[in-house]
């Protein structure tokens, strides 16, 4: 097992994650509905190529639950990418990492799973931190707060989805599904909100796909040579790097109040994880 070689694989990922959050952050002009196409069309150029290479059936088993995980990660999505136009990139990144709550609540009705009280005393000091962030921070737009709570709970509907699925469909199976799903609801949607980029917006919009996903890869990569305890945490790099982004690059100006329901939120998230991995060693 070589940890340094997979600390190395999600620095790479959450770098390139952040490199996406920054982009979709630039491109305040381009509607939501154009990021969602074009970061979802950039990504089929890997998905279909690596089906076509491996011999892998495109159209999977279970099409229903694939396109359902493909219409409720669409909905998230476009919800995050509307909020960036509201909130500091850094704000919304890191109310994003709130899904993996709504998750397993959704799990507790629809997968049949226990939350353990302290779990519940984890969940509350997130938000916690959300009710730090909204009622003591008067930067934080409402509207803009509204639509990544609700990205977060489509988000966490995608997890659930993806346990219902299970082993019976390749990863890139399911991925597949999601960019073309959200290059079709996309590219509709962005018949009537169309904004021709200028410039540098274009070399923007088609470098989505490739820093999504390059993130998924090594993400991936660094789950499959060491423990989830031990590189999950290391997850959270990319609402440090955004954060960063967004200060020397766009300006963006982070309250002490707004730095620390950040951080309350990350460590609720991180005590959450820590403790799942253990009762599941």
């Amino acid at each position: 097992m070589d940890i340094r070689k997979a600390v190395l694989f999600m620095l790479v990922s959450t770098f390139s994650l952040a490199c996406m959050n920054a982009s979709v952050k630039y491109l305040t002009n381009i509607s939501a509905y154009q990021i969602v196409f074009f970061r979802s069309v950039g990504s089929l150029f890997f998905t279909f190529g690596f089906l076509f290479k491996n011999k892998i059936s495109i159209l999977g088993n279970n099409k229903k639950l694939l396109i359902l995980r493909g219409l409720v990660g669409v909905t998230s999505m476009t919800l995050f990418f509307m909020s960036t136009k509201y909130l500091p990139i850094g704000t919304a990144v890191s109310l994003r990492y709130l899904s993996p709550i709504f998750a397993a609540i959704f799990a507790v009705y629809f997968l049949k799973d226990r939350i353990k009280h302290v779990q519940w005393l984890f969940f509350l000091m997130a938000f916690v931190g959300v009710l730090v962030l909204k009622g003591l921070d008067t930067q934080v737009n409402g509207y803009g707060l509204i639509l990544i709570l609700i990205s977060g709970v489509f988000n966490g509907l995608v997890y659930v989805v993806i346990s219902k699925i299970g082993k019976s469909e390749h990863p890139v199976v399911i991925v597949n599904y999601f960019m073309v799903i959200a290059t079709l609801v996309g590219g509709v949607l962005s018949i009537g909100n169309w904004v021709t980029p200028e410039g540098w917006e274009w070399v923007t919009l088609f470098s989505l796909g490739i820093f999504g996903y390059v993130g998924q890869v090594y993400m991936t990569k660094a789950f499959q040579i060491a423990r989830t305890t031990q590189v999950a945490p290391l997850s959270y790099f990319e609402v440090i790097f955004t954060v960063l982004f967004g200060l020397f690059i766009f300006n963006e100006l982070y309250t002490l109040w707004s730095v620390l329901g950040i951080a309350i939120i990350i460590c609720a998230l991180l005590l959450n994880n820590i403790y799942k991995n253990k009762s599941n060693p």
